[in-house]
């Protein structure tokens, strides 16, 4: 019998697999903690034989390289991709031996990158489990947009071709494993569910429902943001990861932690929404060490820029690099546990924001000096928004601080997390700033005006190539303001510079 073990990475929304049998097992797209894995094969009493990467990630830093060095184990790597280092390359339709009726077959899937490379778990010659990465995902497929812009189109319809590919070979019972879909911004869509077969795909999936021509003009209008710091991941996987360091970082007292927000580096408090808004170092900034950390901190955190890390407790504060270094954010360069009361100089006292509802800012929008504060995504924001609300997603909200009128801004997501990020930075810029904690399907019901987004596209719209006003401007270099930042503008204070005290840290 075989056995298949699924290793969740949720803050990436990807997972990675070890599978086989009592004498061998196989590794699929290992995280960068590879301790993980390790200890998953000796909980099975089997030996790691082989290290197989479905392709180069863009989303986080592999364990590959070092989890083959340690173990012994063969590392195969697609033929196409362009490593630097040594590895057995695969090609399409070459098989491995698990273990005594166990065999993995690669099957050539490009369309997530060029070189894409699924497997077939085969028991005794049928096909059991398909490791199919960024091709085949639940109800959707792996984004076409993340090697090269010229390619995109391309490799969209080579999606297509890849998926049909595995659905019409494989019988309908196999399990299908895919690497990203559980929330990793690779997935070209957030389908439910967390389990499938080729069966289930087939009359689900719109690779397999739709013909090519709607596939691709549906798949490339609906592509989301991507995150900044992809395009560091590629070359990092490519020249090969250094081994993780999880020892502890130095300890920082409160003079420290100030020096460090002084010289305008980020200093990152962990702990939960709740806790930071209630009390926090000034110039600290809030992303929770539940939830996205990974994806959101290296999404703003400038690539290379020194961080401190401030938890609630030592627990925290190493589950919080376990999921950095998945990110390349090795090593913070201090850290502290406790609360503000730690962290604090003598004489210093913790800043401090309110928290509200929608209902909470239903009674006081329109009041002058009231400014409501979207950070959704684009993608999000189509879909209906408060009547007035400037829209700056999170992601470019450090960028584009001075755009932030004067006021109480009252910023909010779609849940709340990352209103508390954004709140955060608008609290270390100097803003007077409530924080909405709520879900966005409440707005509507507490009485707030809604509207669309002007100038918004149809897929269709957006397939075809048409552009919203707001679209053309940022390709020939313009900046769009809506009407409400307009007139907010008027009573535009300057934004505080970076200090130990009020600064949102530097580029």
């Amino acid at each position: 019998m075989y056995f298949v073990d699924t290793i969740e990475v949720p803050g990436l929304g990807n997972r990675s697999y070890l599978a086989g049998g009592p004498q061998g097992a196989v590794v699929v797209d290992p995280p960068r903690d590879i301790d993980r894995m390790i200890t998953a094969a000796a909980r099975r009493g089997t030996r790691i034989a082989y290290v197989v990467e479905t392709h180069v990630h863009n989303d986080y830093v592999t364990g590959g390289p070092e989890l083959a060095r340690l173990t012994g184990a063969a590392y195969l790597v697609p033929a196409g991709a362009r490593v630097a280092y040594e590895r057995v390359p695969v090609h399409d339709g070459d098989t491995v031996k698990i273990d005594a009726e166990l065999t993995l077959r690669a099957v050539a899937t490009p369309g997530h990158t060029p070189h894409h490379t699924a497997y077939v778990l085969e028991e005794g010659g049928r096909a059991v489990a398909a490791f199919t990465g960024g091709s085949l995902l639940i109800g959707t497929v792996g984004r076409p947009d993340l090697v090269e812009p010229r390619l995109t189109g391309e490799l969209a319809r080579a999606q297509h071709a890849s998926v049909r590919r595995l659905a019409d070979a494989l019988p309908e019972e196999t399990a299908v494993l895919p690497t990203h879909g559980f929330g990793s911004f690779c997935s070209a869509g957030r389908a439910p569910g967390g389990a499938t077969t080729v069966g289930h795909e087939r009359v689900t999936n719109e690779a397999l429902v739709k013909d090519v021509e709607t596939f691709v003009a549906d798949l490339l209008a609906d592509l989301d943001d991507v995150p900044a710091y992809y395009a560091q991941m590629g070359p990092v996987n490519a020249r090969g990861p250094a081994p993780v360091d999880l020892t502890p970082p130095a300890p920082a007292d409160a003079e420290e932690i100030a020096a460090r927000l002084a010289a305008g580096e980020w200093v990152v408090d962990l702990r939960n929404r709740v806790a930071f808004a209630q009390g926090h170092v000034a110039g600290s900034v809030n992303f929770e060490a539940e939830g996205q950390l990974a994806t959101y901190l290296a999404w703003l955190l400038p690539w290379g820029r020194p961080v401190t890390l401030l938890a609630a407790s030592p627990e925290q504060l190493a589950s919080a690099q376990r999921e950095l270094v998945r990110v390349g954010i090795d090593r913070p360069v201090a850290a502290a546990t406790g609360s503000p009361g730690d962290w604090l100089r003598e004489g210093e006292s913790p800043r401090s924001f309110p928290r509200g509802t929608f209902a909470d800012l239903a009674r006081v929008h329109g009041v002058e000096g009231t400014v409501v504060l979207d950070v959704r995504r684009d993608s999000e924001r189509t879909g209906g928004h408060v009547a007035g609300s400037l829209h700056i997603p999170v992601h470019q909200l450090r960028e584009r601080l001075p755009e932030i009128p004067g006021g109480t801004i009252w910023v909010h997501c779609a849940g709340g997390m990352r209103a508390a990020i954004a709140a955060s930075l608008l609290d270390a810029a100097g803003h007077r700033v409530v924080a909405v904690d709520d879900a966005f399907d409440n707005a509507a019901g507490a009485g707030l005006p809604m509207a669309e987004t002007a100038g918004a596209r149809t897929s269709t719209e957006r397939a075809a190539g048409t552009r919203t006003s707001t679209e053309r401007a940022a390709e020939s270099g313009r900046t769009v303001v809506s009407a409400s930042a307009e007139r907010a503008a008027a009573d535009r204070r300057p934004v505080l510079p970076a200090s130990a005290s009020t600064g949102v840290p530097s580029a």
